[in-house]
């Protein structure tokens, strides 16, 4: 190299098929980089175009739009070089489509780089579209050999039995052609420790390539995925120089080759970092759906209070909305602290009985039915009038209806079709109950959220004295359940020995509703993620085949 040369890693915020909206975010990100110095800027993967596009790529046009979008967005930016993320048709066998960084200078396009590891697992679903691209050779970027990779084209590490093993290694490939630095234009999805996990791999792999390593990640919301942003960069010695803000708009400058110390470590508590991924789904799923306020119901509980923090926390108190709809079975304190919440949060509550409701409908029920004893009609029909009532108030007021059900309800279907599940997010769907607790005691703390939504005992109240542990383990051992067998696939006999609290038998009881539920879970709203393995579009079970248990040692048995 002549000299170090600073480059800029673009961490911005993009929305799919916003194919206008994003360019400017881009341009703005330049120009911004610009007056700071920068000679080269580097933004996130399918920048452009927003990732990931899905099957817009096949609607009429989008693919020219996104090649005229490119051309002048070439020819209105700064004098720097830019590598941007976009789509290309491809010709000749294969996918119809190559997921390209663009190289932007002079006011034209130039050379593209195509993505050459496609993943296809968990949320991913790149090789249904795209066709895998060779590495190629190092492009000469103002005086710097660049190795231009795209996201997955790093993450050739073996990662479990889930990821495929790569044979090829695009960018030691590129350093064997004389790149001096690789940059990587990432949209890699937040779960909780995944910054730390991407900053591990990025040290690994500068200190493996013997090159610097650049990364610039995608930040925000889109759908049920949560981006969190935390660009970085590490030098040959597997050091890591940069960080970039988390869950925010930023712009980081790289001297390259360059002697910046280590940078500062960025830890933040594990719940914490939960929250800030929660509430800019939240905020994000809303505003790029054209929601700017949101309506829940409020039981007094624990999930709902937490949910509702969120929900003003990503949207504000003046656009937040809470009915507490109190049926026969449930408490006083319950309505009390609804009540003390939304004071707390400073939003209106609405105290709307469905008692008269609910016994109009059991009577009419019971005439097609008859008599018989109180059970699962009369629990559901609460929990469906409150989901009429609720979507009612969001077909008039134009408000997005919040769901309240927490991960560990949704995974043992403790939750009502077309009652608690109706609405259009689902806020903490992918949050285990022990988690929503150390949620509630982060708002707790602050004053947010009465102290008695946590301490009474978790109940429906769709029953006299109903208490979930009444069929249920106590949450603390349910969760350790559940993450060993949703999150890790882990089968009966290998949970019991690993939760010594439990038998083997209580195990089973336990898949086989989560196996039920499956019918339920494929009709929930999204959720945001923010877990390994969320419900949801990276999970894919069937329903019909939900009732068998895969055991440790191979064998197939019927849970049910």
């Amino acid at each position: 190299m002549e000299r170090p040369r600073p480059i800029a890693l673009c961490q911005i915020n993009t929305t799919p098929g916003d194919i206008p909206g994003n360019a400017l975010r881009i341009r703005e990100a330049v120009t911004a980089a610009a007056a700071l110095g920068a000679q080269i800027c580097v933004l996130p993967e399918l920048s452009l175009v927003g990732y990931s596009p899905r099957d817009l790529l096949f609607r009429e046009g989008f693919i020219a739009a996104a090649d005229e979008a490119l051309t002048a967005l070439a020819a209105n930016l700064p004098d720097v070089a830019v590598l941007v993320g976009t789509v290309r048709r491809r010709t000749g066998p294969g996918r119809p489509f190559a997921n390209t960084a663009a190289l932007l200078e002079g006011g034209a396009v130039h050379r593209l780089h195509d993505k050459c590891l496609l993943p296809d697992y968990d949320v991913f679903d790149e090789a249904r579209y795209f066709e895998g691209g060779e590495p190629g050779q190092p492009t000469s970027i103002r005086g710097v050999r660049v190795g231009v990779t795209i996201c997955e084209d790093l993450w050739v590490e073996a990662q479990g039995a889930e990821v495929p093993r790569y044979a090829k290694d695009p960018a030691k490939l590129l350093v064997d052609a004389g790149a001096e630095v690789i940059v990587n234009l990432s949209a890699s999805p937040y779960h909780v420790g995944k910054p730390a996990e991407r900053e591990a791999l990025i040290a690994r792999a500068a200190s493996r390539l013997g090159v610097p390593v650049l990364l610039t990640n995608l930040w925000g919301g889109n759908d049920e995925i949560v981006f969190d942003g935390s660009s970085c960069a590490a030098d040959p010695s597997g050091t890591i120089t940069h960080r970039a803000a988390r869950f925010s708009d930023d712009i980081v400058l790289v001297q390259v080759p360059g002697s910046e110390r280590a940078a500062a470590q960025a830890h933040i508590e594990p719940t914490e970092e939960m929250r800030r991924a929660l509430v800019c789904g939240i905020r994000d799923y809303a505003h790029k759906c054209g929601f700017n306020s949101a309506v829940l119901g409020l039981s007094g509980g624990v999930d709902s209070a937490v949910s509702a923090c969120l929900v003003v926390e990503a949207l504000g108190e003046d656009n937040v909305t809470g009915l507490a709809l109190p049926s026969p079975f449930s408490s006083a304190g319950s309505v009390e602290d609804a009540r003390a919440l939304a004071d707390m949060l400073g939003i209106p509550l609405h105290l709307v009985p469905i008692e008269h409701a609910y016994k109009e409908l059991v009577s009419r029920a019971k005439g097609v039915v008859g008599e018989g004893p109180f059970g699962v009609m009369e629990e559901n029909l609460q929990a469906r009038i409150r989901g009429a009532l609720l979507m009612a108030v969001s077909n008039r007021m134009g408000h997005l209806l919040v769901t309240t059900g927490n991960k560990s309800e949704l995974a043992v279907g403790y939750c009502t079709l077309y009652g608690d599940m109706c609405g259009g997010l689902a806020a903490i769907s992918d949050v285990f109950k022990t988690d929503v607790y150390r949620l509630a005691k982060l708002y707790q703390a602050e004053g947010k959220l009465p102290e008695s939504s946590i301490t009474k005992p978790p109940s429906a109240e769709l029953r006299p004295d109903q208490k979930d542990e009444d069929s249920l383990p106590p949450y603390g051992v349910l969760d350790r359940i559940l993450e060993l067998h949703v999150d890790d696939g882990a089968g009966p006999r290998t949970i019991a020995e690993r939760v010594p609290e439990v038998d083997e038998e209580t195990v089973r009881r336990m898949l086989a509703l989560v196996a039920r539920a499956e019918y339920k879970r494929q009709q929930a709203a999204p959720g945001i993620r923010v877990s390994p393995k969320a419900f949801g579009i990276g999970r894919r079970v069937p329903i019909v085949a939900a009732t068998l248990a895969y055991l440790d040692e191979g064998r197939v048995e019927d849970s049910q």
